[in-house]
């Protein structure tokens, strides 16, 4: 069948493809760049780029079941449905959806994306509440602080902190890796490409950012989460860092090497590591601003 074939029956089976221009923009200042067009790209073996410029989500492939890292804002679900079929992939394959972390950015296409597909929606008991509720939670840092809502998700699954979830041959584990928000979680798994086997870190935001009259000084609970959080990316096996922003893995750099000719330019062993610094790095000059501005 022709795929436009193809894709008018997906309209008439499932409503959500059938109007992607009806979703409506999120009006935050970034979200237009941040959905601007990318073409999808394989990163290594069944790995695969399918986000929008400015905002990852990743697709691991299994013949024809699939797993879906982030659905990023509500518009960019349509487009990420593009991303997939432009693959060779069908959408409605996809089994298996997990989440980093529930703000409108990461987390705004997931039921877009739960209702074409059909798939589990798998995330943190914390992410899972924030999901059915469809709006932020008063502990996350950024309550308050322009955080649209996120259409609610009618059927949600709850995932302990370690635990593999398993499609077909894949297999992913969940790390928690709370702080940006308190149900922040980071992803693993191995991907092979002409018999060699990587480590796949999708790690979580680790970023101190916050509403303006939050102050993480007075949050030491959140300061143990993100002592966790940077303690367990450094830790982790990992030959391929991945990240919901592209540009705190260098995704987009890493392509280009790649097309250069650097065949390896996506492998780097010290990146997790380096990741977890740069993070600690960024929370320390925060409470370092703190002090030097008390109330």
């Amino acid at each position: 069948m022709h795929w436009k074939h193809a894709f008018a029956a997906l309209v008439i089976a499932t409503p959500a493809f059938a109007q992607p221009a009806a979703v409506s923009p999120t009006p935050c200042a970034s979200c237009a760049a941040w959905n601007a067009p990318q073409k999808p790209f394989r990163i290594y073996g069944n790995t695969y780029y399918v986000g929008v410029a400015g905002l990852s989500a990743v697709l691991i492939a299994s013949d024809n079941e699939l797993v879906l890292i982030d659905g990023d804002l509500a518009e960019s679900a349509p487009r990420i449905a593009e991303h997939i079929r432009a693959l060779g992939f069908k959408p409605e394959n996809i089994k298996l959806i997990l989440n980093s972390h529930a703000h409108h950015d990461h987390a705004g296409g997931l039921a877009w994306l739960q209702r074409a597909s059909g798939a589990r929606v798998a995330v943190s008991p914390w992410s899972a509440k924030l999901l059915a509720r469809g709006r932020d939670l008063p502990d996350d840092p950024q309550f308050g602080a322009a955080l649209y809502p996120i259409a609610p998700l009618p059927a949600i699954e709850t995932i302990s902190d370690g635990q593999t979830l398993k499609v077909a041959n894949l297999a992913l584990t969940a790390h928690f890796t709370p702080g940006h928000t308190p149900g922040g979680t980071s992803w693993t798994w191995l991907s092979c490409e002409n018999g060699r086997c990587l480590h796949m870190v999708y790690a979580d935001s680790l970023t101190a950012v916050s509403a303006n009259n939050y102050r993480f000084t007075d949050h030491p609970e959140v300061l143990r989460y993100f002592a966790k959080s940077f303690s367990t990316v450094e830790a982790l096996p990992c030959d391929i860092l991945l990240t919901p922003h592209p540009d705190f893995s260098r995704t987009f750099e890493r392509l280009k090497a790649r097309d250069g000719g650097n065949a390896n330019a996506f492998i780097d062993k010290n990146a997790c590591r380096a990741y977890a610094a740069s993070s600690r790095d960024g929370l320390t000059k925060r409470l370092a601003q703190e002090k030097a501005k008390p109330n």
